[in-house]
């Protein structure tokens, strides 16, 4: 089986699932980036580790035979690419192909009442129900709104980014969290990373820290990361007497973050519906964060189970998501629970190497004229869940 992945550019929380593909399938895997990786990004130290990559393959400098491999390989993963001319000949012939999606309505299903995008959406998409296409769901919401447009029915599945995942003896991963302050008391270790934009609150962080000082929490935040908000937040932890108590770090290169994250108690994800899967999620429940994460980012539905291995609040209700914060601050036993049930959830399930295993199974099925789905997890028929039922489905989950 030749099998074939495409996207705008390859990262680290794609590498490891394709690492495990390429041991599997030897020359018989490819992994076609369309274009060089943003210059923010770059920075970041997200495209340090592309160069000796011996399965990439750039469409920008190898044209002609990444086409050819469009249309050769006996599936192809399509995903993260705007431009759909580049797999048009491939679905013109009748070929198999999965595509992997993010949403289409991110910033409301409402639009989708426009003619021109259903006119798209139809091109793209709803004209190739009765087709061998079948649709791979970066985000719990992403079968809702390709339920609205009637596309791929029957043939949505749950998917999303696969970070390395890490194993610990977490006796001893439990004991890098334990930390004391100056004056020798236990203190709570609280992490945000990511960029400071708009979509992700990094606010929500710093405005936390000033309740839990009030409170009386013996604690710590370290705020990694950086952007247009960087000045605001800063201006913020001044603001509330929290220069003690909150250390920004700048950005640091993936294995730094997940530095952090082995070190802390709790993680705090914050964004909203504009988050369209969010791999952060995944590194911190592999590294035994207990997190508390709204419900509108699109991973948050499929990784979480509302108090079994995180905590979900609804997305902009800032009251609930500082109350399960003091919460959590205040109690070791359900930290180290929910730690503990985050990090079986990455290990056991959500991990790239079983993500590689079943791509690899379902293709061979698609190969053969039959859809073999997982019974849960990536793989599995995803549920259609609005986004106004997101906290909900978190918090009464069919499979908890």
């Amino acid at each position: 089986m030749k099998l074939t992945i495409v996207s705008n550019y390859i990262n680290h929380h794609q590498i490891p699932m394709a690492d495990a593909l390429y041991e599997k399938l030897g020359d018989d895997f490819a992994f076609i980036q369309m274009s060089p990786m943003e210059e923010d990004r770059v920075k970041m130290g997200w495209g340090s580790e592309v160069s000796d990559i011996p399965y990439l393959k750039l469409y920008y400098e190898e044209e002609s035979d990444c086409a050819e491999l469009l249309l050769t390989s006996d599936i192809v993963v399509f995903g993260g690419v705007e431009d759909e001319r580049y797999i048009k000949p491939r679905l013109n012939a009748g070929k198999i192909v999965i595509r992997a999606s993010e949403r289409l309505y991110r910033e409301g299903q409402w639009k989708s009442i426009s003619p021109r995008g259903r006119k798209k959406k139809y091109e793209d998409h709803t004209q190739y129900a009765n087709a061998p296409v079948y649709l791979l769901c970066h985000g719990a919401y992403v079968a809702s709104d390709f339920e609205i447009v009637h596309a791929y029915p029957d043939k949505k599945f749950m998917w999303g980014y696969f970070p390395a995942v890490n194993t610990y003896d977490l006796e001893e991963l439990f004991l890098r969290k334990q930390h004391v302050d100056s004056m020798g008391r236990m203190q709570v270790r609280i992490l945000w990373a990511g960029r400071f934009l708009q979509l992700k609150h990094p606010e929500y962080a710093i405005k936390a820290a000033a309740f839990l000082k009030k409170q009386g929490i013996v604690f710590h935040l370290d705020m990694v990361g950086g952007g247009d908000l960087e000045k605001q937040l800063k201006r913020m932890t001044v603001h509330f007497g929290l220069l003690d108590e909150v250390t920004f770090h700048g950005f640091l290169p993936p294995q730094g973050v997940r530095k952090f994250m082995e070190e802390s108690d709790v993680f705090l994800f914050t964004s909203n519906y504009l988050e369209g899967w969010g791999a952060v999620l995944n590194e911190a429940m592999n590294s035994a964060c207990a997190v508390v994460a709204g419900h509108g980012i699109g991973a948050v539905p499929f990784l979480l189970k509302h108090g079994e291995n995180g905590l979900v609040y609804r997305t902009g209700r800032f009251r609930e998501f500082e109350a399960y914060v003091l919460r959590l601050c205040k109690d070791a036993t359900l930290r180290r629970r929910l730690g503990s049930k985050a990090y079986d959830t990455m290990v056991n399930e959500w991990n790239p190497k079983e993500a590689a295993d079943r791509l690899y199974r379902f293709s061979e099925g698609l190969l053969r004229g039959e859809v073999t789905s997982e019974k849960a997890g990536p793989l599995s028929i995803a549920p259609v869940i609005r986004p106004g039922k997101g906290y909900c489905y978190t918090h009464n989950r069919p499979d908890k």
